[in-house]
């Protein structure tokens, strides 16, 4: 079994990029903004680009079907995506594996979040993805997975805000 197919008990720097937000709102409030289709794909994804959702069964064992739709590098972009949700801890994390939606595709990753509130009730999310490979790490850090990945974290707090 390679590393990818089970994270949760193999964790590997060179793989992993960790993003972290603190967030105005209780934990309970942070976490149904990723539990609502509707929710979510009004906030999710990098600036400038829209969600179209073609199928959303946000539970354990369900999948998140969208497109990311917009104006990228000058010219208009659609971007395929497939998030199958492995584990769903309410108020506490959300394991998802992520990609494309060819579920045979070697460059998928795992997507862990998880919610910490604080003493003042504002929530700390922390975003964890696990690539395949550290090569496939540079690949997307190099693309923007970073400055991206920290402005979906800056829309769910816009539209918590909101």
């Amino acid at each position: 079994m390679n590393d990818i197919e089970n994270p949760i008990e193999t964790w590997s720097l060179d793989r992993e990029i960790v993003l972290t937000k603190l967030l105005n709102h209780p934990r309970d409030k942070v976490f149904a903004a990723w539990m609502d289709p509707e929710a979510l794909a009004r906030w999710y994804g990098p600036a400038g680009l829209e969600i179209e959702t073609h199928e959303a069964d946000i539970r354990e064992g369900g999948v998140w079907r969208f497109d990311m739709v917009g104006t990228f590098e000058g010219k208009a972009q659609r971007f395929e995506n497939l998030m199958r949700f492995l584990e769903i801890v309410p108020n506490e994390r959300i394991v998802t594996d992520y990609g494309t939606p060819d579920t045979q595709d070697p460059d998928r990753f795992r997507q862990t979040v998880t919610f910490d509130e604080q003493s003042d009730g504002k929530t700390v999310v922390t975003l964890r993805q696990l690539h395949p490979t550290r090569q496939r790490r540079q690949m997307v850090i190099g693309f923007g997975a970073v400055e991206y990945g920290l402005q979906t974290l800056d829309g769910l707090a816009a539209w918590l805000d909101g």
